[in-house]
């Protein structure tokens, strides 16, 4: 199972919106960032208490990466709502 599998398979167990679920990998030379988008509604079940629950996705995807160094990054997709904060 690839990385950016692994995290999609993970995220999308923890949220209310798993098809808006989106995993990405831009690949660099000393490490690949796996992009993670989510729901608006859902980041905060991603990143849990504290920031645990994500760095604990964070170690298992470091764990799994291998010799390529991966990095898991949590960026907010747009919830449709149109509205700006």
């Amino acid at each position: 199972m690839a990385t950016e599998d692994l995290v999609g398979f993970l995220v999308r167990g923890l949220v209310d919106n798993p098809d808006d679920v989106t995993v990405s990998t831009v690949e660099g030379d000393a490490a690949n960032i796996l992009e993670l988008r989510v729901n608006a509604e859902d980041v905060e079940l991603v990143e849990g208490e504290d920031g645990e629950t994500l760095e604990h996705i964070k170690a298992l995807v470091s764990a799994a990466s291998g010799k390529t160094k991966s990095i898991v990054e949590l960026l907010e997709a747009n919830d449709g709502s149109g509205e700006e904060e």
